[in-house]
């Protein structure tokens, strides 16, 4: 009896030793049969990049001059392309009822003048006798300050509505309002010009700085962290094989809520005259990280219906990282996650890797 038992270990014994050998044959063909992952060490780099955008130059200033009074065009002393200095005469306008009003408000001014001169006189005349006692009633004395008052308010008047029309006459004289090129011209000799219907459809002309050009561009949400006012950068234009330089001037600190972009503008010192208002430029701006980040290859983020992520290896193990791109450039891309320098990175992931799936490195 002993004996059987004792034989019947024995039998069970041996053949769990067989099963384990076995099993640790399947595991270790198996590993054999499992390709290797090639993994790589999570490292922060200081990605710079370029970025090419389409942008327009402008004159740095422009101005459409428009007419402010009811007239005709009298005198026409500039064309197209002419260079103005500024408080230069351009355009004289003729008005003759503005000229009838400035009369008659001359007439007036006068006429109030010697009025207001006269009971002055008279106020003063019997303010003096008054000195004497019983010559001059008080009642007399009142009148006449009160006549001398309403007659210097009266002329007052008159030398307000004199200057109101001085002013309106100015109108018909259209100066430039700073250096610069006539870069349109809407009128002729004999048009009728005016401050509403048909004669303000057009400005009479429009005046451009040329010598100082603005260089705008609409920089995307993603990379206007990356500029700063000072940066420079490069830019070129389809008519001429150059290449140009300037800086960044002004930035709009706030997005277009249509394109979701920022305004950048540069300043471009035209000395050569060879660029113009109305080119299309191509831009070249550079975005220089301040500080340095994770940079991965392509190759190693995966772009799932459940989100962006990398596969890191932790014990051997797959565990998948929730990840945010930044800028790409060539086979590299900048990423932002709960990573720490020299985590080990899957360098060609898929969505075949699972969580938890052993990593044979």
């Amino acid at each position: 009896m002993k004996n059987n038992i004792i034989k019947s270990t024995a039998i069970l014994f041996t053949a769990l030793v067989v099963l384990s050998c076995e099993k640790k044959k399947e595991e270790t063909a198996k590993a054999e049969i499992e390709p290797k992952v090639e993994t790589f060490a999570l490292t922060k780099e200081k990605l710079t990049t370029e970025l090419r955008l389409p942008a327009e130059l402008t004159g740095f200033q422009q101005v459409d001059l428009y007419a402010k009074v009811s007239s005709f065009v009298k005198t026409l002393k500039v064309d197209i392309g002419t260079k103005v200095k500024k408080g230069q005469l351009l355009i004289v306008l003729e008005a003759p009822e503005i000229s009838s009003q400035l009369a008659a408000a001359e007439s007036r001014l006068k006429s109030m003048e010697a009025i207001y001169a006269t009971s002055k006189s008279t106020y003063n005349r019997l303010y003096e006798t008054s000195k004497v006692e019983g010559t001059i009633s008080k009642n007399d004395l009142e009148m006449a300050s009160g006549k001398k008052n309403s007659d210097y308010a009266q002329y007052q008047a008159a030398i307000a509505a004199h200057k109101e029309i001085s002013i309106m006459r100015g109108y018909l004289e259209i100066r430039a309002p700073f250096d610069g090129v006539v870069a349109a011209r809407n009128v002729n000799l004999g048009t009728f010009v005016g401050p509403a219907g048909k004669g303000s459809d057009l400005p009479l002309l429009t005046i451009q700085e040329q010598s100082k050009l603005r260089l705008a561009v609409s920089v995307p949400e993603l990379y206007t962290g990356y500029l700063h006012p000072g940066d420079e950068m490069s830019f070129n234009v389809k008519s001429l094989p150059e290449t140009f330089t300037a800086k960044i001037t002004r930035m709009s600190g706030a997005l277009d809520l249509k394109l979701r972009s920022e305004r950048v503008e540069m300043d471009v010192h035209n000395t050569k005259g060879n660029l113009l208002p109305g080119m299309v430029a191509e831009v070249l701006l550079p975005l220089n990280a301040k500080d340095s980040t994770y940079v991965v290859p392509k190759s190693a983020v995966v772009n799932s219906a459940e989100g962006l992520y990398v596969v890191k290896v932790v014990n051997h193990k797959a565990t998948r990282v929730d990840i945010k791109k930044g800028r790409e450039i060539e086979d590299k891309i900048e990423i932002f996650g709960d990573l720490t320098p020299n985590d080990k990175l899957v360098k060609i992931a898929s969505e075949e890797t699972k969580e938890g799936d052993v990593i044979n490195e």
